[in-house]
């Protein structure tokens, strides 16, 4: 039974994962253009309500299984969260908070061109049968906590979400990047973020929940880490800021603030699964990485010909990969270059590309079937008008005449 100072943590800790949700919300909002504020900022509020719904319906009993074989838990077992006792119930809600976010970041790929109500479609689909299933596997009892075993390996390391939320979400965005295309006029240096402020605003806010997002487990865990993931987790996306600021310099000549907040999460994405399991200094050196390569890789887009929007792809599936496989060669004790052999990078290599395989199909499966019946992307000629007006009768801002007229 948890204690008051356990508990109150916990209760902390869920709030500060939830601001995450609204967080990122204000810094999709401020990458889209000023037409498309409303409908961005909408996906996430979306994600927030239905997922949070789901998982208190079934979405929990799903993310714990009987046996590692089983592909998720009984969605009856508890359900509607029934004849669960108060440790459970917070545990329940510090969980919701994590399937929301990670629900919502895969709507950052289809911004400026995606109609509300199919997105809700999609979201319920894919938590169903995607995020609720691979929380059973990484956390819940299932084959990823069971791999090390069967393989005679070192078990799989995911403290906080690489594989179940980064790579996950960012798989399932790939997929809807290809199901929806591209967007009117994309090219590279077209478009914009509207709001800049905005951004800053977000990645500040999911930076500060990202601390209950890392160190909010501890509650489970006799807090007996909380000083080394609080660290790691400033630390990793400092370095990460840095290391995207310098690869920005180099190739445009200029350090902008969007790349700051870009290198702040994709430290903060690739820390997510080595908190607790690296040393600040490999923390710090995880963290130049995967602002550096993220850097890079958003720029596949343009090469390859997918239109990922706010770059999910670039920065949570690619950050996402490089924390979960860093930690093969710097994990306490199991890592490659510390004290260990090659065990541990085959267990994360196993549980970072079956994920990322089963949720980018199920994803595409899943995208294509709604765009095919009831339709997914709004049509040319509403995306130019602006998306907001569209789907949801409302402008982000009123100036001049507009705000006469409504006054």
């Amino acid at each position: 039974m948890l204690d008051t100072g356990a508990l109150a943590w916990a209760v902390t800790a869920t709030a500060f994962v939830l601001l995450m949700t609204p967080g990122l919300a204000f810094f999709y909002g401020g990458l889209v253009k000023a037409k498309s504020v409303v409908s961005m900022m909408m996906m996430s509020f979306g994600s927030l309500a239905l997922i949070g719904v789901l998982w208190i319906l079934y979405g929990f009993s799903m993310s714990a299984v009987a046996s590692p074989t089983d592909f998720a838990g009984d969605p009856f077992a508890s359900f509607g969260l029934e004849g669960l006792g108060n440790d459970d119930l917070i545990g329940a809600a510090f969980g919701a908070t994590f399937a929301i976010i990670t629900v919502a970041l895969i709507s950052g790929s289809i911004a400026d061109r995606a109609k509300f109500g199919p997105w809700l479609v999609f979201a319920g689909i894919w938590a169903t049968l995607v995020y609720f299933p691979v929380a059973s596997w990484v956390w819940g009892g299932g084959w990823i906590m069971e791999l090390g075993t069967w393989l005679g390996t070192p078990d799989v390391i995911d403290y906080a979400g690489g594989t179940a939320v980064h790579i996950n979400a960012g798989a399932a965005a790939l997929a809807l990047a290809i199901v929806l295309g591209k967007r009117f006029g994309f090219a590279k240096g077209i478009m914009q973020p509207h709001n800049v402020p905005l951004v800053l605003l977000g990645a500040a806010l999911l930076w500060f929940g990202w601390f209950g997002f890392n160190v909010g487990a501890e509650f489970l865990n006799d807090m007996a880490n909380v000083g080394l993931i609080t660290v790691n987790t400033l630390g990793a996306t400092a370095a990460a800021i840095l290391g995207w600021l310098v690869v920005e310099k180099l190739k445009e000549g200029k350090a902008t603030s969007i790349g700051a907040a870009s290198g702040a999460v994709a430290g903060l994405v690739a820390i997510t699964p080595a908190c607790a399991n690296v040393s600040p200094f490999w923390a710090l050196v995880l963290g130049v990485i995967a602002g550096v390569v993220s850097a890079l890789a958003i720029e596949l887009k343009f090469k390859l010909g997918y239109d990922d929007s706010l770059d999910v792809v670039g920065i949570h599936l690619v950050a996402g990969l490089i924390g979960t496989l860093y930690l093969g060669f710097f994990a306490f004790d199991t890592g490659l270059f510390t004290g260990g052999d090659f065990g541990q990078l085959l267990s994360q290599t196993i549980a970072a590309f079956g994920v990322l395989i089963y949720s980018f199909v199920l994803a595409l499966v899943i995208g294509f079937a709604i765009e095919k019946t009831i339709g997914f992307r709004v049509k040319s000629e509403d995306e130019i008008a602006g998306v907001d007006l569209v789907v949801h009768g409302e402008a982000a801002y009123s100036f001049g005449q507009d705000a006469e007229a409504k006054a």
